[in-house]
């Protein structure tokens, strides 16, 4: 009998992929392979590199970057004792390494044609060991921090004599690239003191001191060059940054559109040096993988799947990560035709019972519509209480990927619902739009329409035990769901929004992107009091369990709180967690005990509430620290 069980540990039994990258002559590849350590509540990152069929190991190492030639390789440690980061060039003949420099925050490193210069992208702020002071919003961002300065700096690096030959500076968030010799890097401008990061951007080349403006108040930025052309993502000029992003080409002369005609939501591009275009694309739950040549398509993978990160040699050769409904991410290689390079995870998935997804479409008011569900193991004659899932957001997407709690729910005994409503990514620009300024609306009603539909599929699922969960958007449409509807008996909201108000002025994103999804004039606008959970809150008849991350600055602390302290002195049942590290993305990028206690409070309070029918929560007991001190 297999010892791997569903728990909440076994997220600690997978391996995780990011970052690929292939050499430029196609021969080699490199990317992170993580594992998360329960024991030492850390994650330990291996660079591995991959050259026909042997593998080398660079250990407590991320960010590979190979140099034009492939002979040599960027990499970037953490040190472990001092709060910088050390840049390595490793020889990748011998595979001994040594270190160019130190830098506290890097984002970015990329080489140029030469073999030998490379770009830095960092930041640089005011260190003052008692104080932050700032001019500018917001003060703060998400998985960042607070700002008190911040300017993002480009060094361009001599990796021979470990020498910086040129430095300059930037705006908050802007990015560059190589074009040849010079440097692209983007800017995002300011609209009533309010920096865009995702709305506008002057684009400015720059070489030995001087810079150029090549583009001012444009929503594409250039992400990518093979020294001839650039290829630029996002658009000519957007109105609403939910609005789609494609890709375009410029030349030097003319801006030429490449992908507009597709229709559905473009990702990540990259080109090769023949000027080909490879970009990922959102539609209907997938995220496939395509190739323009001369506006001619190809599909180089297009299944029930999502694509992830992805990298191309110059000959057009494409490493990327993907994964599916039963099967975490994994390595494939296309050079015309696909093969998978890694496969770490399958003996795992095979000793665990993985369930698929079914998918089902729906009417909801005007539109058809995407939902899925896992059936859970059931007796005949039983009955199994039902779990509904909602997305991020609201421009997430669900769809054909691999998701822990969906499988730890439905090996628990839950039907596992989740919908894409209006809003949602992957489908047509207006689809996405129409839930701007009436979040909770007509969207909530797409997913009651589907829990509906879903009912009809499956006479077994128990319409009197049903949960709502989600994270972000998904945890305001949580407690908005418990505040407008009687069919939810419990529900777990994570992160979410309580008051649309609160969360424009002390988001990091609040002062643009909530004066888009709710409305502008905050002040005087009454949608930012009609569309907040917190003036409905003596509705709510469900149990409630709030968890929030502390350092969450894109929906902050106070809209679980507030939430909270309304819901209690109404005399409500509700309990509230909050972990003291981790942002907005704590669900996944917490520290593994981190990560391993929320599923544990995830499980037993739906576990309590849904099948035991307890009263109170009892936390002492299910987080018992000698339990946890011994975990392996």
């Amino acid at each position: 009998m297999s010892k791997i069980k569903w728990d909440e540990s076994t997220f600690t039994k997978f391996a995780y992929l990011k970052d690929p990258r292939i050499s430029r002559d196609g021969l080699k590849i490199a990317y992170v392979l993580t594992k998360a350590d329960l024991k030492n509540n850390e994650y330990k990152h291996t660079i591995v590199v991959e050259e026909k069929g042997s593998r080398s190991f660079i250990e407590n190492a991320t960010m590979p970057r190979f140099s034009p030639t492939g002979r040599k390789m960027i990499f970037v440690r953490k040190h472990r004792d001092k709060d910088v980061n050390e840049i390595f060039l490793c020889d990748l003949n011998s595979m001994s390494e040594r270190k160019i420099l130190e830098l506290k925050d890097i984002l970015d490193i990329t080489w140029n044609k030469d073999d030998r210069r490379i770009l830095i992208t960092g930041i640089k702020k005011m260190e003052d060991e008692d104080l932050i002071f700032e001019d500018e919003v917001p003060v703060w961002f998400d998985d960042k921090g607070f700002f008190s300065k911040e300017k993002t700096i480009f060094l361009v690096v001599d990796v021979e004599g470990g020498v910086i030959l040129d430095e300059f500076s930037a705006e908050k968030f802007s990015t560059a690239i190589w074009h040849g010799d010079r440097v692209i890097y983007n800017v995002p401008k300011k609209v009533d003191n309010v920096p865009q990061f995702f709305g506008l951007f002057d684009i400015y080349v720059y070489e030995k001191g001087k810079r150029e403006k090549l583009f001012e108040d444009v929503s594409y930025t250039a992400v990518d060059s093979n020294g001839e052309v650039v290829l630029l993502y996002g658009k000519p000029r957007k109105e609403k940054d939910s609005e789609h992003d494609f890709h375009y080409l410029w030349d030097g002369r003319k801006v030429i559109p490449l992908t507009e005609h597709l229709v559905y939501n473009n990702g990540q591009g990259k080109l090769d040096e023949k000027g080909n275009v490879y970009f990922t694309m959102a539609k209907e739950g997938r995220i496939s993988l395509y190739k323009l040549r001369r506006r001619e398509l190809a599909s180089i993978s297009e299944d029930n799947s999502w694509v992830g990160e992805f990298d191309v040699s110059g000959d057009g050769k494409v490493v990327f990560t993907k994964e599916t409904d039963i099967m975490p991410k994994e390595l494939y290689v296309w050079d015309e035709r696909l093969e998978q390079l890694t496969d770490y995870n399958k003996l795992v998935v095979d000793e665990l019972d993985v369930k698929p997804y079914n998918n089902f479409k729906y009417k909801s008011l005007d539109l058809e519509l995407d939902g899925w569900y896992i059936k859970p193991e059931i007796e005949e004659g039983q009955k199994a209480p039902v779990l509904v899932f909602v997305h991020g957001g609201p421009k997430g997407m669900y769809g054909y990927y691999f998701k822990y709690e969906f499988q730890l729910m439905a090996n628990r005994g839950y039907y596992v619902v989740f919908v894409n409503p209006r809003g949602s990514n992957g489908y047509s620009e207006d689809f996405a739009l129409r839930v701007l300024e009436r979040t909770g609306l007509e969207d909530f009603q797409d997913i009651l329409n589907g829990v509906e539909k879903f009912f009809e599929l499956e006479p077994n699922a128990d319409r009197e035990r049903v949960g709502i969960t989600g994270i972000s958007y998904g945890g305001f449409m949580t407690n908005w769901a418990l505040t407008q509807s009687k069919l939810f008996k419990a529900g777990i909201s994570e992160n979410g929004i309580s008051y649309w108000l609160t969360s424009y002025a002390f988001s990091d994103i609040g002062l643009w992107f909530d004066r888009e999804v709710i409305g502008d004039n905050p002040l005087e606008n009454e949608n930012y009091r009609k569309l907040s959970p917190i003036f409905y809150a003596k509705n709510v008849e469900a149990p409630l369990l709030l968890i929030h991350s502390l350092e969450d600055y894109r929906c902050p602390l106070d809209q679980s709180v507030m939430f909270y302290h309304v819901l209690k002195s109404l005399g409500k049942e509700a309990y509230i967690a909050i972990f003291k590290k981790g942002a907005h993305g704590h669900s996944l990028d917490g520290t593994p005990r981190h990560r391993a206690k929320r599923y544990k409070l995830f499980m037993e309070f739906f576990e309590r509430k849904l099948k035991r029918y307890e009263e109170g929560f009892d936390v002492e007991g299910i987080l018992k620290r000698e339990e946890w001190d011994k975990q392996e």
